[in-house]
């Protein structure tokens, strides 16, 4: 007797810590349907490599920017899931999706805080409003935000106020979706090589250097440390664990 495969859609899981979070999922047995915005190379590569670790993985469009397009996304996404799995509602929806803006409070302008509310809160406002009917029941949402919601980086005042609302929103779908037995918390990475911000803490040693000192456990995160996080939360025995704001950060700045 075989057991039906779990699946995850990860939003902007064709790149950094979404495409991690991928690969360890397809690890621990759960295929994964992955967004990508504009690099539909990166995107077939990652499900090559989910292919490589024995899972299955489908690569679709999205701007999570653009609610408009939600329509047509839930559209696809139901014919994916069909034609892939035969199945119509998928297990967990991980909001990862995003970029940042690096700037002083007082040099940021209009454009950049619309930018930065439209993809990491707005989007994932009605990205999962309109999912929500597409996740089964005892299912569980996982929403990326940022241990810049809770220390500060001078630099990050429009990406960490919209990660904050997140953190606060993740709490009302937690209690709204509870009925259907459905989760909802927060994983709330610290500073991870990645090319986030252009690979700041990555590519830029003086950078790297002064995190990993503030950081209790003395380095900065690799993108393995988040995407064996994100995998272990959904693959793991966390069914009672809702609106929780869960830190990867090593202990940074406590």
């Amino acid at each position: 007797m075989t057991t039906e495969r779990k699946i995850a859609l990860i939003t902007g899981g064709s790149r950094g810590l979404g495409r991690n979070s991928a690969i360890h999922l397809a690890a621990k047995g759960i295929d994964t349907i992955l967004t990508y915005r504009a690099d539909r190379a990166a995107a077939d590569e990652t499900v090559a490599e989910i292919g490589k670790v024995g899972g299955t993985a489908v690569a679709l469009q999205l701007d999570t920017a653009e609610v408009g397009g939600f329509d047509d996304f839930a559209s696809r996404l139901a014919a994916a899931l069909k034609q892939t799995w035969g199945r119509e509602q998928l297990d967990f929806l991980v909001n990862n999706a995003g970029s940042g803006v690096f700037k002083p409070f007082a040099e940021t302008t209009e454009a950049d805080f619309d930018a930065m509310l439209n993809v990491h809160l707005k989007g994932v406002f009605f990205l999962t409003q309109k999912l929500a009917p597409m996740i089964a029941d005892g299912g569980r949402i996982l929403n990326i935000s940022s241990g810049l919601s809770r220390f500060v980086v001078p630099g990050f005042a429009a990406y960490a106020t919209m990660k904050g609302g997140m953190d606060v929103l993740t709490t009302y779908m937690a209690k709204e979706l509870a009925e259907r037995q459905i989760t909802v918390n927060v994983l709330a990475p610290g500073a991870i090589e990645t090319d986030f911000g252009g690979g700041m803490v990555r590519d830029n040693a003086e950078m790297n250097a002064h995190m990993a000192s503030t950081i209790a456990l003395g380095r900065v995160g690799l993108p393995d440390d988040i995407g064996g996080a994100v995998s272990s939360y959904l693959a793991g025995d966390f069914g009672w664990m809702t609106a929780q704001r869960i830190e990867v950060s090593g202990g940074q700045l406590i």
